[in-house]
C-alpha cells in the first residue's frame, strides 16, 4: 500500500453503543444516506434512532469518531457473513456521507476515499481482519440494503490493501455458483438479491440479479482468491 496511515479523527461521541462480546475481525462500508450532513448526525447520535457507526468519513475527508473501537455499534442491523449473524459484535462500522439513493446519490470525492483509506489502513494495524471480511452494508444484508452502491471505488481499496479484487486472469473455484456465494460468505435466502449485491460490488455496470457467465467468472475467482487467503490467515 502507498496510502498514509495517519488521518486526524474528531470526537463526536454517540451514546447509541453496547458491550462487543466478541472479537473484532470485520470491517463494513455503509453510505449515510441522508439528505445533509447535518440529518446524518442528527440521527447517529439520536439516543431514540438506535443507530450509528464507529466513524463518519465526510466528503471533504473530515473524519468523526462516534463510538469507541472496543464497543459495538448499531451499524449492521440484521445481517449475515461466513455463518455470523451478529455482525455488529464483530465489526467496525464506517459510514461515508453521501445522500444515496433516496437524495441524489453521487460519487465519492477523491478527499473522501483518500482519508477512507488512511482510516482502514490504521484499523486493519490495530485488528486482525482478514481482507475478504472487508465488506459493504450490501454484502451483509443483501435483501435490505445497497450501501455503499456500485460507485464506490472497491478496486482502489484492494490495491491499497483493502478488501479483495478478482483479477482478471486470476484461477477459478470449482462448484455449483450457490455453494460459492456462501463460501465467499453470502447468505443465500434471497438468490436473486445475492446475486444482485455481489454485482453491485464486482459487476456494477450490470446489476441484474441473473447468475450470467460473467458474473459466474467473476465468483469462481474470488471463491479461489478467498480460499487462498483463508489458508494464510
Amino acid at each position: 500500500p502507498t496510502e498514509g496511515r495517519a488521518v486526524k479523527i474528531i470526537d463526536l461521541p454517540s451514546s447509541n453503543f453496547d458491550d462487543r462480546g466478541a472479537v473484532v475481525d470485520m470491517l463494513v462500508l455503509h453510505y449515510t444516506g441522508m439528505e445533509s450532513a447535518e440529518a446524518a448526525y442528527r440521527r447517529l447520535c439520536d439516543r431514540q434512532a438506535k443507530v450509528s457507526a464507529h466513524y463518519v468519513v465526510e466528503e471533504n475527508g473530515r473524519v468523526r469518531r462516534l463510538v469507541a473501537e472496543d464497543k459495538r455499534a448499531w451499524h449492521a442491523g440484521v445481517a449475515h457473513w461466513r455463518g455470523h449473524a451478529d455482525i455488529n459484535a464483530r465489526s467496525v462500522g464506517i459510514e461515508l456521507m453521501n445522500p444515496g439513493r433516496a437524495f441524489g446519490y453521487r460519487p465519492f470525492p477523491e478527499a473522501q476515499m483518500k482519508a477512507l483509506i488512511e482510516l482502514c489502513l490504521g484499523l486493519l494495524l490495530r485488528h486482525r481482519i482478514p481482507s475478504f471480511n472487508v465488506v459493504g452494508h450490501s454484502d451483509v444484508a443483501p435483501r435490505r440494503k445497497e450501501d455503499p452502491g456500485e460507485l464506490f471505488d472497491w478496486p482502489r481499496l484492494a490495491r491499497a490493501g483493502i478488501g479483495v479484487w478478482p483479477e482478471d486472469d486470476g484461477p477459478m473455484a470449482d462448484g455449483p455458483p450457490r455453494e460459492l456465494l456462501e463460501r465467499v460468505g453470502y447468505e443465500m435466502s434471497d438468490p436473486s438479491a445475492t446475486i444482485r449485491a455481489f454485482q453491485r460490488r464486482y459487476r456494477p455496470d450490470a446489476i441484474t440479479g441473473e447468475m450470467d457467465l460473467e458474473t459466474e467468472t467473476l465468483l469462481r475467482r474470488l471463491a479461489r482468491l478467498t480460499q487462498t487467503l483463508e489458508s494464510v490467515v
